[in-house]
């Protein structure tokens, strides 16, 4: 594996173009150094085989074109969804299509509208059932722009000199986290990258001193999730101390090792294996929630999602703990990478459609995540079909809440550009136009509601007598503390026909005396 060692240092600096004298690049090697002695961890190609998946995509392709095969398919995902003949007493994971199952559905034709129809109604037909109309929101916070990466496609990679580096003091920490939270987020994702001016010890004083801010009238963090470089088991040990942060997530980008060594061509994020095994390190250090994702249009998206699925069938066999969430990002351009225009893996709109309907179906109960790299319109038609989170009123450059009106990203200093420039109250104005229930509930990570107990209760159907109260409750907090006029209006009406989909009377009842306590000032109430 490639560590940047002292001894390496001089070839590193002569790749970033810096000047031999600086003794910050001479020095570093990991942004996270392993300091744990005798750590057995698996090989990487027992976790993604490739040849595994180039056979399976191959041998699946005749049976792409028959209609009894993918509609039994189809039929065995809804199935499992249901939990029938699911073993789900180890955790929240349920693997519900085979790889042989989901290279299938990979391999129809997106322009077979019948086989789209099914596909698209059975992957709806999963996510009303496990999610209801429930769309948790949160925001993104980066700390830092500096990078030694030299990610081809992505604006913070060390060789552009076009942006303007900077890394948020705790000072600024705090008022930007009071800014995100004056527009009423109450679950925040911290980011930064991999650089010796930005340390692994200055992230994690940002990650506790964000979970402490407060602001009038009601404003606190209930819900830290991150993603950041790769960590050592030493690191995730001190991530997990905190008790600060909920999920860990951290994309592989691309799951092709070649593709992956010519996008990453030095730096320390060329190493795929050390990537790849972070979340093997989470789960030794005490961290079983953790989050993937692909960066599709990088490679083959057909092998992205069977390599995500092989990876998450790693993690549920080797640690009783599949992934909590899978991110599905799609390239986008960014200042000065020239790389999106040159690539013949962009996925186009209905593809992009298919895999998320696919990847709903084959892991129904895995949280799925949107980000504003999507336009409102993309966003609408994939929260129908799979996505169950996704953030609102985003901004990805270093201090911009706290220095713009919310929503206006638009300059090109972000690691990537944004599709979705609406602040998070027509965001979330919107959703409830549309049938959907905003929610910003973080009640089951916060009564240990998670693994078995929570697919107890998703076995007897009986997630919409928890999730979709407790959704009802934060809107209501949003409501009455954040919201314009516009939003109140249309919320306080969408409460009570959100309130008609409890099914259990007495919980709906009980949801009523709650929503009577905000009214008179009461925060964070919760099931």
């Amino acid at each position: 594996m490639l560590s940047l060692q002292k001894s390496s240092s001089s070839k590193l600096i002569q790749k970033l173009n810096l000047p031999n004298s600086s003794s910050l690049y001479r020095s570093f090697s990991r942004w996270s150094p392993e300091k744990e002695k005798n750590l057995i961890l698996p090989k990487s190609s027992d976790i993604i085989n490739e040849k595994e998946i180039w056979e399976v995509l191959e041998s699946t392709k005749p049976l792409a074109k028959d209609p009894k095969v993918i509609e039994d398919i189809l039929e065995k995902a809804k199935e499992r969804s249901l939990l029938k003949g699911i073993d789900s007493s180890t955790g929240e994971f349920v693997q519900g299509l085979s790889l042989k199952e989901t290279a299938t559905l990979l391999n129809v034709d997106v322009h077979n509208h019948e086989f789209m129809d099914k596909l698209l109604n059975t992957a709806l037909s999963i996510k009303e059932r496990i999610y209801g109309n429930r769309i948790v929101l949160f925001a993104p916070l980066y700390t830092s722009n500096f990078c030694l990466g030299s990610c081809k496609y992505c604006g913070y990679r060390v060789a552009n000199k076009e942006i303007h580096r900077n890394f948020l003091s705790n000072d600024e920490i705090e008022k930007e986290v009071a800014a995100i939270q004056k527009i009423g987020h109450k679950r925040i994702l911290m980011l930064c990258g991999e650089h010796p001016k930005y340390p692994f010890e200055r992230f994690l004083e940002a990650v506790q001193v964000a979970s402490k801010v407060k602001t009038p009238p009601h404003g606190d963090v209930r819900r830290i999730n991150i993603e950041i470089p790769a960590l050592s088991v030493t690191d995730m040990k001190r991530l997990k101390a905190t008790n600060c942060v909920g999920t860990v997530a951290l994309f592989q980008e691309t799951y092709h090792r070649e593709t992956f060594k010519d996008l990453h061509p030095y730096g320390p994020k060329s190493d795929y294996d050390w990537r790849l095994l972070n979340m093997d390190r989470a789960n030794l250090g005490g961290i079983g929630d953790v989050g993937l994702g692909a960066l599709f249009g990088l490679f083959d998206y057909r092998f992205e999602v069977l390599s995500l699925l092989q990876h998450a069938i790693h993690l549920e066999n080797t640690y009783n703990s599949g992934p909590h969430t899978i991110s599905i990002p799609r390239l986008r351009p960014a200042k000065n990478t020239p790389y999106y225009g040159n690539t013949k893996y962009l996925v186009d709109d209905p593809n992009f459609i298919k895999l998320v309907a696919i990847l709903r179906v084959s892991v129904p109960y895995t949280g799925m995540i949107l980000s504003t790299r999507e336009s409102q319109e993309m966003r609408k038609k994939l929260m129908h079909i799979g996505i169950s989170q996704m953030s609102a009123g985003s901004r990805t450059n270093i201090g911009s809440y706290n220095k713009k009106n919310e929503g206006d990203d638009s300059s090109d200093e972000g690691q990537f550009t944004l599709a979705d420039l609406r602040p998070t109250d027509e965001v979330i104005r919107d959703l409830l136009e549309n049938g959907y229930l905003p929610s910003f509930c973080t009640a089951c990570y916060r009564l240990g509601r998670t693994g078995e107990e929570f697919m107890s209760i998703a076995k007897r159907g009986d997630i919409h007598n928890f999730c979709h109260p407790n959704g009802i409750l934060t809107v209501a907090e949003y409501l009455h503390d954040y919201a314009s006029q516009k939003t109140q209006d249309v919320g306080f009406v969408a409460l009570q026909r959100e309130l008609l989909n409890i099914p259990n009377k007495n919980v709906r009842e009980k949801v009523k005396k709650q929503l009577k306590q905000i009214e008179t000032g009461v925060r964070d109430v919760y099931w």
